[in-house]
């Protein structure tokens, strides 16, 4: 892309008003193509003839902005006729809203020094060969439009009173070229939209409207009105144990929406942020908020544009509702980066929470093109060192990494190879992957193991000291057992690549050593769950028998946090527990999987009692009812349950193991999964004192059903055995 334009700002300062820039232009022939290419720092919505130019929301999408600014080509040829008008609206954004609510961020203080921007070249052709190109200039105009405010933490104020008459002058701006790359990742769309559920009174005597479902997006407004008159809505995720609207979990972010009316039917919704919530605060409506028409409030659903690839069904409906909830927490923390929440003063790329949910997000979605970006600003944001944030984009710049939020360096890379069967995401991230590896290894106090350091340890683990966040595993014993798994993976992506690793198979034989001279006990249940998921244990099966023995002595409950969640079931079942995994997978009490479904709940929480048994909160600094890392067991359902798995020699799913392990607590489980080779599906179901296993293969499978292995060809196939 030859870019001929130029960046512009508003010649006068507007304050916190969202500026419009606009230009008009007159066509005397018949177009045959055109293509706008825009992009802003900030997010922007682009109309040409008051209709909004494609489908993309939040456009240009967050990325490292400092190295890389995604700009975006619409094929406008069918939006131009005789006289024309082209404006682009532009908010903060990510780029130049407050983020990190909880700290000062240097690098983001950095981009909001720049003012408003916006970059636009639209290239004409015409039928007689002809070609016309309209360009972001000096001739355009930049004013205040109906936008008063516009942040993704404080939401978004809006007046459709104001008459807009001024045109004001624009000014050249020194922005960014040398960082533009076109769209590399999927666009953010409009998905879903959900009718009101419900209106409640709330004990305090607020109107309240109950959409049914935790999403992450914004409400549409459709109500008649007089000019100046309000709507004023407040977001919350939950309702207290009263029944009242509850917002403290959102810390800082102020999530308003403040509409002012004009004179008669009207339809609007934010243009330039999103908001994380349920359920919707009538502060103010005309009429008063006993007249509220829950008619007039539509939810609508925001997130990247991902086809659904993966489903999951059983006879027990509570586990159906997990299922669901899995769906929509990845949905709501997919708005362009894999985000922790989407509600509170945060929203950041978490680098921990991203690896432990990989594998469950590429089986529910196609999400090679989504982590293709967002990983190639991993690799843009990593230090000379290879240090890799806790967060990427990386807005904390943390003075040290952390084991098993780091080791998204290499295990993401990998997990993405695997779903899809590309090697071009390997050969993109593999000096990325390395650097990290070369990082651990300088930055060790103890060669063989990691050692020194800052981490975040088994994140939320329910065993952990009072008063802490962090779990009672050893955290060099975690980082440790990361290094020895980064190191494998850099071996791994190596062969496939045709690259000497002979330096880091050496090491990881080195590490592996080093970690059972260190670690000869394990003494959580995370411990264990890591000595054997990463092949450290010496005895795999004895540290497997220990694990259940620790799940038992616990009352059949887990004590795992971030990092030993996604693992444990695996170990469980691949050691012949297959039974406590699915008792732990089937509990209803705290702390389970299913608790919060036996709440309420409607996506997957942060904490397993983010709503405690007494009906109190968890907390209300760190408390998100939308955050997806403990969705990572849908990947045991798909894998173990009902026994989809690739064969790691042909990724993308060119070969299959399939060996699905029923449990009679369950009547019936199914699961398929489109991949790049065709549809997968495991069903089994129980007829009479025999397992019926229905499979549906694309390609050569190993089926093994009661440990009888069965190599087959792509086709149809029914297995029976006894319960």
């Amino acid at each position: 892309m030859e870019w001929k334009a130029k960046w512009l700002t508003p010649e006068t300062d507007l304050g916190e008003t969202a500026p419009l820039f606009s230009t008009e232009f007159s066509l005397a022939r018949k177009v045959q193509n055109a293509v706008l290419y825009v992009t802003a720092l900030g997010v922007y919505e682009a109309r040409i003839n008051d209709s909004r130019v494609g489908e993309f929301v939040l456009a240009p999408g967050w990325t490292t902005y400092q190295k890389r600014l995604q700009y975006q080509a619409y094929d406008v040829t069918d939006m131009l006729g005789e006289n024309n008008r082209l404006e682009v609206l532009v908010g903060r954004g990510w780029y130049r809203s407050r983020l990190v609510g909880w700290q000062d961020s240097s690098y983001m203080n950095e981009l909001r020094t720049n003012p408003p921007a916006v970059l636009a070249q639209l290239e004409i052709s015409y039928e007689d060969g002809s070609t016309q190109t309209i360009l972001s200039d000096e001739s355009w105009s930049a004013a205040g439009s109906s936008v008063l405010l516009s942040d993704i933490y404080d939401g978004e104020i809006y007046d459709a009173s104001i008459e807009h008459s001024s045109r004001g002058s624009v000014r050249i701006f020194d922005g960014p070229f040398q960082t533009l790359i076109p769209q590399q990742g999927e666009e953010i769309r409009e998905q879903e939209r959900l009718a009101a559920a419900a209106v409640l009174v709330t004990p305090k005597g607020e109107t309240v409207i109950d959409f049914g479902q935790n999403l992450t997006g914004y409400v549409e407004l459709s109500l008649t009105a007089e000019k100046g008159q309000v709507v004023d809505l407040s977001f919350a995720e939950v309702l207290d144990k009263e029944g009242n609207f509850y917002t403290e979990n959102y810390r800082s972010a102020k999530a308003q929406y403040r509409y002012t009316c004009c004179d008669g039917f009207q339809t609007y919704h934010p243009k330039l942020t999103f908001y994380g919530f349920r359920y919707i605060r009538i502060n103010e409506f005309p009429g008063g908020v006993d007249k509220v028409d829950p008619a007039c409030f539509t939810a609508i659903a925001v997130h990247s544009h991902l086809k659904r690839t993966g489903y999951l069904r059983c006879s027990n409906e509570k586990l159906n509702q997990l299922f669901d909830n899995i769906i929509w927490g990845q949905k709501g923390n997919f708005v362009d980066v894999p985000t922790d929440c989407p509600q509170r003063d945060e929203r950041l790329g978490w680098t921990g929470d991203a690896q432990v949910f990989i594998r469950t997000a590429c089986l529910n979605y196609d999400c090679e093109r989504f982590y293709t970006k967002w990983l190639a600003d991993m690799s843009a944001d990593q230090g000379e060192n290879g240090y890799i944030g806790h967060v990427i984009p990386d807005l904390l710049r943390a003075p040290e990494p952390s084991a098993a939020w780091g080791d998204a360096a290499t295990i993401c890379p990998w997990e993405v190879y695997l779903a899809y069967g590309n090697p071009k995401i390997l050969r993109s991230q593999f000096d990325t992957m390395k650097k990290w590896v070369t990082y651990i290894t300088s930055a060790t106090t103890t060669p063989g193991l990691w050692t020194g350091g800052a981490h975040y340890g088994d994140w939320l683990g329910l065993d952990a000291p009072s008063g802490s966040y962090k779990g009672s595993s050893r955290e060099e014993l975690i980082a440790s057992a990361f290094y020895a798994y980064s190191t494998a993976l850099v071996v791994k992506a190596g062969k496939v690549l045709g690259e000497d690793i002979s330096t880091f198979a050496k090491l990881y034989e080195e590490i592996v050593a080093a970690f059972r001279g260190a670690y000869p006990v394990y003494k959580t249940q995370t411990e264990c769950v890591l000595a054997v998921h990463f092949a450290l244990a010496p005895d795999p099966k004895a540290a497997a028998d220990q694990l259940a023995g620790m799940v038992r002595k616990a009352g059949v409950q887990l004590e795992t946090g971030f990092v030993g969640t996604p693992y444990l079931l695996h170990v469980l079942s691949r050691y012949g527990y297959a039974d406590l995994a699915y008792s732990l997978l089937l509990r209803e009490e705290y702390p389970s999987w299913l608790y919060s479904v036996t709440k309420g709940a409607t996506t997957i929480w942060e904490h397993w009692d983010g709503i405690m048994e007494n009906g109190d909160f968890w907390s209300a600094d760190m408390n998100s009812f939308n955050h997806y890392a403990y969705g990572a067991v849908a990947d045991w359902v798909y894998s173990v349950a009902a026994g989809i798995t690739p064969v790691e020699e042909y990724p993308g799913y060119e070969r299959v193991r399939i060996a699905p392990i029923p449990d009679q607590r369950l009547d019936w489980l199914e699961a398929s999964l489109d991949t790049r080779h065709g549809r997968i599906s495991s069903r089994w179901k129980k007829e009479g004192a025999l397992w019926k296993y229905s499979i549906d293969t694309p390609v050569p499978a190993e089926i093994t059903i009661s440990g009888k292995l069965h190599r087959v060809d792509a086709g149809s196939y029914v297995f029976y055995s006894e319960i």
